[in-house]
């Protein structure tokens, strides 16, 4: 089969794989990073018992693949009766994929943050609390961005995991046509430069984020 047909066959099925991974990123993004800050907060605070109970959440997640993740929320959990479709698993388990690495992200922001800070609080008749929201939290959040973008871009990546259960994303769409093209070379290329320029584009997004949250000169 020639380039041009085989390419004018696969865009169709390709570009509908790049939707699904793009939807699977952004709502796992948007449904992790308020996650990601809560478990921040609760660790930063030190919240009796639930402080613990979120470290070793962030430390499972960290610590075994993400494809063992979307194997258990998929098939092990019906088991125990809780039954997902592909989609809901999928974004569930990057979800909290996701959240558990920018949790250390957002965490590692604010205890670089300078020990000075928090005692200006103090000084100012703040809580704790109160200076990790006026203080703490908006210098921590510049110093996170670069890393927070970079969790996006390897959760665009990631999503490729999700085709192991039969979600026709931008890699199952791939190995579909290739199950029927039998041209895998010039369709995994296809693939890589898909992903490529979505990442590219939201490397584009982290600059223009840092510029807008830089300190004014």
């Amino acid at each position: 089969m020639e380039l041009q047909s085989l390419f004018a066959l696969a865009w169709p099925v390709l570009l509908k794989g790049t939707g699904y991974t793009l939807m699977f990123a952004i709502v796992s993004m948007l449904l992790g990073l308020p996650l990601a800050g809560l478990v921040t907060l609760i660790r930063v605070l030190r919240v009796w018992g639930l402080d613990r109970l979120t470290a070793v959440y962030v430390s499972a997640m960290r610590g075994t693949p993400l494809l063992v993740q979307v194997f258990i929320v998929y098939y092990g959990l019906p088991s125990i009766g809780i039954e997902l479709s592909p989609i809901t698993a999928g974004i569930l388990t990057l979800t909290l994929n996701v959240a558990a690495y920018m949790s250390e992200t957002l965490r590692g922001a604010i205890v670089a943050i300078a020990q000075g800070q928090w005692l200006a609080g103090t000084s100012l008749g703040l809580t704790r609390s109160q200076t990790l929201r006026y203080i703490v939290a908006p210098q921590a959040l510049r110093a996170a961005v670069p890393s927070l973008s970079n969790s996006l871009i390897s959760l665009i990546k990631d999503t490729s995991l999700v085709s192991v259960i039969a979600v026709t994303e931008l890699m199952l769409a791939t190995k579909e046509l290739i199950s029927t093209t039998f041209q895998p070379f010039p369709l995994y290329m296809a693939a890589a430069g898909i992903y490529w320029v979505l990442s590219l584009s939201f490397e584009q997004l982290q600059r223009w984020m840092e510029k807008r949250l830089a300190y004014p000169n």
